[in-house]
Parts: structure tokens; sequence; C-alpha cells
């Protein structure tokens, strides 16, 4: 008798070797650009060989440190000299060389489907016509088109991690909820998320967010999951940093991914508590404000783990449990970390979903 996989490790293990054959062929692709960018700046050959063996040597040690090494001890909650010299340019490189080699595939294979759909149509409609050759002009704009768009990875990396991680902004939106009780008209929910503590978010930029969430007066301050990011023993300086929230009506959350997969649910909600921020697990707290009240409803994140192997798209597989929660006769707010509860969430009955994990494109 044969062995049988399950479908889930079979697709697991399909996309694990995808992921790696893309890295690897970004990196040779990006060697080889480099390499003809090397002769055309270096014309000694001792001096290019040179350059490039420690270059390699270089590349081979710092991904070894970013890959082992630098986590042996955990993440630092302070931007270190390690984290902006050897953290930073790396992620800058991983994440822009793969995206650059994904946009270059792009444009040859756009490039090479105009060319042959160019080359048809002109033997349809001109057939006898010698062919014309190629206009270097136009071949020309094509790969500086090709070169601007395959360094925009680069450059937008390097923008978050140097900038972009700092530059805080602060979105306004007025929701008009037709069930919402009037003595709730004006009510203002702070919402934070996705904090992510560590080197490029350390204790004191979330103590200057915390300042600035304070600032903006809410009546109730939510937040909505990935505290942490890898390392489980952060999770003490994150609270730590968020203790300092304040709002009239209270401050409550929910759990992210990364909560999940650090196996830090239980404690990070335990410390929480001891700090009077609590957070919903698959549980509703009511919010009262002369004589109405709003529902709040917190899930942990809704993970299509022991869903079976065919969860993805199932709406309905999404907040399980959660219609006892629901309250019938007023506004049903949801925290939810993935926005992949909201349609469920409307089926359900819920006024307003606040939810995380997408970054900057924060829904």
């Amino acid at each position: 008798m044969g062995t049988r996989f399950p479908l889930e490790a079979v697709a697991g293990l399909c996309a694990f070797l995808g992921i790696i054959s893309l890295f690897a062929a970004s990196q040779l692709f990006w060697l080889r650009r480099i390499k003809c960018l090397a002769q055309s700046l270096l014309p000694s050959r001792p001096w290019r060989e040179w350059l490039g063996g420690a270059a390699v040597v270089l590349y081979l040690l710092v991904f070894a440190y970013n890959l082992a090494w630098a986590h042996l001890g955990g993440d630092d909650t302070r931007l270190t000299w390690s984290a902006a010299i050897l953290d930073a340019p790396f992620k800058v490189w991983l994440l822009g060389s793969v995206l650059g080699f994904f946009l270059a595939c792009l444009f040859w294979v756009g490039d090479r489907v105009v060319r042959g759909a160019y080359r048809a149509l002109r033997k349809i409609l001109a057939p006898s016509p010698p062919a014309e050759p190629a206009s270097l002009s136009r071949r020309k704009f094509l790969e500086q088109s090709a070169i601007v768009a395959c360094s925009a990875p680069f450059i937008a990396s390097a923008y978050g991690v140097l900038y972009g991680r700092t530059n805080l902004e602060i979105a306004n939106r007025r929701i008009q909820l037709s069930r919402l009780p009037r003595a709730f008209e004006g009510f203002r929910i702070a919402q934070l998320s996705d904090i992510h503590i560590g080197p490029f978010m350390p204790a004191d930029d979330i103590r200057r967010y915390v300042a600035l969430t304070n600032g903006l007066k809410a009546d109730l301050i939510v937040l909505t999951g990935d505290f942490v990011t890898w390392d489980p023993g952060t999770q003490g300086a994150v609270v730590d940093a968020l203790t300092g929230l304040k709002a009239p009506f209270g401050i409550y959350g929910c759990l992210g991914n990364h909560e999940l997969w650090t196996d830090t649910e239980a404690s990070i909600t335990a410390l929480f508590a001891e700090r009077q921020i609590r957070i919903l697990r698959q549980a509703r707290a009511e919010i009262g404000r002369g004589g109405e009240r709003l529902n709040l409803i917190g899930v942990d994140f809704q993970s299509q783990r022991g869903m079976g192997p065919y969860a993805a798209g199932l709406v309905r597989n999404y907040l399980r449990g959660v219609e006892p929660l629901v309250a019938p006769d007023t506004v049903n707010i949801l925290l939810s970390h993935n926005p992949n509860t909201f349609d469920r969430a409307a089926e359900l009955g819920i006024d307003l979903s606040l939810a995380g994990h997408t970054h900057g494109g924060q829904v």
C-alpha cells in the first residue's frame, strides 16, 4: 500500500518550492544585471573579479546573519546599529529583488506577446513587403522603462524602511449607521493596528503614537492585533508601551496572526488585562452611554486552519460561533484582525467591522 499525502501538505510543499524557486531565480537575474553593470564600469578584469568575490561573500554573510544568527537572541525593541546596517539593507534587497524580478518577467512576457501579435498582424495585412528592422529608439525606450519599473520595488522598500514607518498618517472617517442609538451620535473611536514591536517599531516610537492617539480625544480606543512580530519575548514591552492609552469608555482589542504564530494569545491577553486593556476573544462587551448601548465583539485571527482542504473562498467558514454574540436590538461593532471576515460579518447583522492586517492598505 502506497503512502497517501494530504492535499494540504502537497499544496504547502508546492508553494514552498515555488517560493524558493522564485527567490533563487530572482537572485540569479540580479547577479547577471550587476555583472553587466560592473563590466561597463570596471574595464579591469582583476578588479571586477576581486570586488565580485568580496560582494558575494558579503551577501552570503548578511544572508546567513538575517536568517539565523540575528534572531538567536530574539527581536530587539530598540533600533540598533545591527538592525540599521544589516537588517534594513537585507530587507530592502529581499523585497526589492523579488518584486523587481517579477516585474521584469511581466515586461518580458508583455514584450513577447506584443511582438508576436504585431508580426502575425503584419503577415495577415501585408505578407509581401520585407520585414523592417526593429527600431533602436523603441527598443531603448522599452529597456529604460523596464529598468525604471524594476527599480521601483527597491525605492519603495527603502522608503518604507527609512521614512514611511515613521510617517504617521491619521485618517479620519465619518461613519453613518442607521441603527446607531441617539446617545452615541458623534461617538469617536480611535483604532490602532499592526504595531509589530521590533527594531523598526521600537517602544519609544510606540509611546509617541500613544501620545498622539490620546491627543485625538477619542471616546473609545480599539487595538486590532499584531502587537508582536516574531519574538514572544517582546510582548511585555509592547504592552508596557501601550499602557498609556486613555479613553473614557475604555480600551479594547483583538488578536492577530502574529500572536497566533508566536503562541502568545493567552499570555499577552493576561498582560493587557493587568493594565485594564481588555482583549476580546470570541467575546463581547457592552459600551453604555446615556442609557443606551453599543455591542462590541472581538474575535481571534480568523485562520483557515481547521476548515479542511476546501476552505479557500468559503465565506461562511469565518466567524463560526459568533452568532450568539450579535445583539439584534442595537449596533454591533466587530474587531477582527483580518478583513476576510467582512462579508460574513454583514450576513450576521454586524453594522461595522474594524480590521487591520493589510498595513499600508489599511482597512
